[in-house]
């Protein structure tokens, strides 16, 4: 018989997310990618969902050198049933269902309102706000039938306090937080947690095309020269932040100690945004 002792040992030694199963979208770069590995490295079994194959490719292979197991699919957050038809295919593979759901898919698109074509602001909304609806229906099934799961949804500092040039990020941004109270509550009594994360200027491919955008720059009046310090100078710390940081936040929201927190949108900005 195991004593207490080494129970407690051996819960010490015991991956934080050994044995669940964590979706991720958008993660085969950026943020979503540095959340996969560092769900990964604490025990669990990674999905990764992207529209882009040979990126997912080449996340899965980085994660599977490191020991972890990831599973990927190409799927585009707009569709939604694609999103039901890969997640019911995944019942043979982890007939437990997916325990954690990570929605990051997102894109942005600079623009002034007047100038802002339609089809832009339709593929942002759906992308990143009809996304993670279609995603969280499509896994609480099975997340209220365990009695447990974690959905967090990166969202952004333009959710909190709007951005110039960015309408309709801003506005998929407030909805995804909006959002994230909404089914928070709903689902607080079933051992589910929704939460939000909310970064600022973070170090990845999809910010620096951003700052080097030549619409992006005209409308901001920033030379393109000096986009990039402009825009860590805005920083309070000076600095942009590293994926790897949010994936910590992530990570930690992923456990039990983070059981308590639930229906919040938490900043990981450097001080740009304090509210």
């Amino acid at each position: 018989m195991t004593s207490e002792h080494e129970t407690s040992i051996l819960k010490e030694f015991t991956p934080a997310l050994s044995g669940k199963v964590a979706l991720i979208t958008g993660g085969s770069k950026g943020i979503g990618l540095a959340i996969a590995r560092r769900l990964s490295a604490s025990g669990a079994a990674v999905i990764l969902h992207a529209r882009t194959r040979s990126e997912l490719e080449k996340a899965r292979a980085e994660i599977e050198t490191s020991g972890g197991r990831c599973v990927v699919a190409t799927v585009d957050a707009r569709n939604e049933q694609a999103i039901q038809s890969s997640i019911s295919a995944l019942a043979e593979e982890f007939p437990g269902g997916v325990d954690v759901l990570i929605n990051n898919a997102g894109i942005y698109k600079t623009s002034s309102v007047v100038d802002q074509p339609t089809e832009d602001w339709d593929n942002t909304i759906k992308t990143n706000l009809y996304g993670p609806f279609f995603y969280s229906r499509a896994v609480l099934p099975s997340m209220t039938h365990n009695g447990w799961g974690r959905i967090i949804n990166i969202s952004s500092i333009s959710g909190r306090t709007g951005e110039i040039h960015a309408a309709a990020y801003s506005a998929s941004k407030f909805g995804l937080n909006g959002f994230t109270q909404s089914l928070a509550m709903e689902v607080a009594a079933k051992g589910i947690t929704v939460n939000a994360v909310c970064p600022g200027w973070v170090d990845t491919a999809m910010s620096r095309e951003q700052l080097n955008d030549e619409n992006w720059c005209k409308l901001s009046a920033v030379a393109p020269s000096e986009s990039m310090d402009i825009a860590r100078l805005s920083v309070p710390q000076m600095r942009f932040i590293e994926p790897s940081e949010v994936a910590e936040l992530v990570f930690w929201l992923c456990t039990d100690a983070a059981r308590g927190i639930t229906g919040q949108s938490m900043n990981i900005c450097g001080g740009m945004c304090l509210t």
